[in-house]
């Protein structure tokens, strides 16, 4: 199955600590690479787990909360200084062209920024591979996450079936796409005998920072995937409801409603030193919570 992971590079919250960075991810399909946010620290971090910068296609930023976009300058500046000559895509809400600017000057590529409208459900970004939608939020500023669904991959050839037939290898890509065979003979051979259904098509779904906002669970049902902000436990859902924030209890709720396969909860708060705490309460409501941490590589 080609690959979809997710590494974590920051799943602090506003201020960084020494035990978490500011929010960034890296989501790797098919061997592209695409991030979700930037905050400060960024760049170390993927020197650290040895992400190559200039893989990177595609950048999606939720919101212009600094812990989420800080990063966002240097890392455009960095890949200058390193060569870069293809276009860099970036996606955001209005203002990012502001960040941007810090970035632009004499770079030897093209920066090419897609604004979106963080209120709409909407496709964002779509490649051979993937199609990327807008998952609009609820917190403090606009602000919106987002989901990665993979495209349907190609039938499997049955190849016993390929060889017993001795099928060209010049018609093995449309048989993959459903084409059935003509023997020289005449006879037709239906693709069904030729192949294996494709492997289902993955999704993941980034959902920070946010209140807990149900209106979501529709847009990511059945996901493989979840991460949802978790930044208070719910001795603390007051100053959650005032922050525009999630409890840890919270964001398990919301991926019971949506029968998510994996729940991934991050964006601690700073002032908690033991992150333990977390995982256990939203895992006594999704059993198998996994607590996010730097370094971490989710296979989806």
């Amino acid at each position: 199955m080609p690959s979809f992971n997710v590494t974590i590079l920051g799943c602090g919250s506003a201020t960084p600590t020494l035990r978490h960075c500011a929010t960034s991810q890296v989501v790797d399909v098919r061997d592209r690479l695409y991030m979700i946010d930037c905050g400060e620290g960024t760049q170390l971090q993927m020197r650290r787990m040895q992400i190559r910068f200039n893989r990177l296609t595609h950048i999606f930023i939720s919101h212009l909360h600094g812990d989420h976009c800080f990063g966002l300058p240097g890392l455009i500046a960095s890949l200058g200084l390193l060569g870069r000559k293809s276009e860099l895509f970036v996606h955001g809400p209005a203002g990012l062209e502001d960040l941007l600017r810090l970035a632009s000057h004499e770079l030897p590529f093209e920066v090419r920024l897609n604004v979106i409208d963080p209120a709409r459900h909407a496709l964002v970004m779509e490649d051979r591979s993937l199609r990327v939608y807008s998952i609009p939020l609820r917190h403090r500023i606009p602000t919106c996450g987002y989901l990665f669904a993979e495209k349907p991959g190609e039938s499997h050839l049955v190849r016993e079936m390929i060889d017993f037939h001795h099928i060209p290898v010049r018609l093995l890509a449309g048989i993959r796409r459903g084409d059935d065979y003509v023997t020289p003979e005449g006879d037709l051979v239906p693709n069904s005998r030729l192949t294996r259904p494709p492997d289902p098509p993955r999704r993941y779904a980034y959902c920070s920072d946010t209140a807990c906002h149900p209106d979501i669970v529709p847009l990511i049902e059945g996901a493989d995937c979840l991460y949802h902000e978790a930044t208070y436990m719910e001795s603390e859902a007051a100053r959650a409801r005032q922050t525009f924030h999630s409890t840890a209890r919270q964001a398990a709720g919301i991926a019971r409603q949506a029968h998510v396969r994996q729940l991934v909860i991050g964006h601690y708060s700073a002032r908690y030193k033991d992150d333990d705490w977390l995982g256990k309460e939203a895992d006594a409501v999704f059993p198998g919570t996994v607590r996010g941490n730097e370094g971490m590589i989710i296979k989806i």
